[in-house]
């Protein structure tokens, strides 16, 4: 682990009813670094973001974010640290505004007292109009949350993690279900991102991953079997036997 790792996972085991879902794993990710992370099913890709976010608690290994031991810490706790993550499936508010569900979502004090008095700022306003032009969604700004497409809605809550102003963001399968030209704006978004934070993506799609352009790493088995450029991974035999030439 160096000053450069914002997140260092350690000899992670975790088993559920005798089966390892992660089997020593060891992983670190850099300040600003996007990642890839790809693998059969079962290989451990959604467990270890389980472990990362509090959600799952590990048999034996470590986790640190920013020199920050998680274990033992819940989820609350662990995402107010500045980790943040986005599921396959998109959770946003669909009977309100998608300025709404961005306002609802900012990182703020949201005590009683002061969410009787609560006023958005003209900084807060700002920030809610930047990441609507971020995130694609500022013609949209008025348009309730469940009138969106499948896309969109990804964008949305990837826009709602943003307020919370994370240092490492989790993305699970984010083009999944997406159009062509979503796809291709999601990549732009996620390399946008990654310029302020660090985000590891966990994705099927190779022709997404090659856009892109990271390191991949590739799970099997609860393990690292290999690291390196999509290119060195598709020409790996071992991930073509395990992965890719299924």
């Amino acid at each position: 682990m160096t000053t450069e790792t914002l997140l260092y996972l350690e000899g992670i085991s975790v088993s559920f009813d005798g089966f390892k879902a992660l089997n020593n794993l060891s992983l670190a990710v850099g300040t600003h670094e996007m990642r890839a992370i790809i693998g059969p099913n079962g290989a451990g890709k959604t467990t270890m973001m389980d472990v990362i976010t509090g959600k799952t608690k590990l048999d034996v290994g470590r986790v640190s974010f920013r020199n920050t031991e998680l274990m033992g810490m819940d989820e609350v706790a662990i995402a107010n640290l500045g980790i943040g993550r986005k599921f396959q499936k998109p959770t946003v508010f669909d009977s309100h505004s998608v300025w709404d569900n961005l306002e609802l979502a900012m990182k703020a004090n949201r005590s009683p007292f002061t969410s009787l008095s609560w006023k958005l700022s003209q900084e807060q306003q700002e920030r809610i109009h930047k990441t609507l032009v971020r995130i694609n969604l500022e013609p949209s700004a008025q348009k309730l949350a469940g009138a969106l497409s499948h896309g969109q809605k990804q964008w949305l809550e990837i826009g709602m993690l943003l307020m919370q102003e994370p240092e490492l963001l989790l993305v699970d399968e984010p083009v999944a279900g997406m159009t062509d030209a979503e796809t291709e704006k999601t990549a732009t978004l996620l390399r946008d991102i990654a310029k302020t934070s660090a985000v590891v993506v966990v994705e099927h799609d190779m022709d997404f991953i090659r856009a892109l352009d990271v390191r991949v790493t590739v799970l099997h088995e609860g393990s690292v079997l290999a690291e390196g450029s999509l290119d060195s991974i598709q020409n790996d035999q071992r991930v073509i036997d395990v992965y890719l030439g299924r």
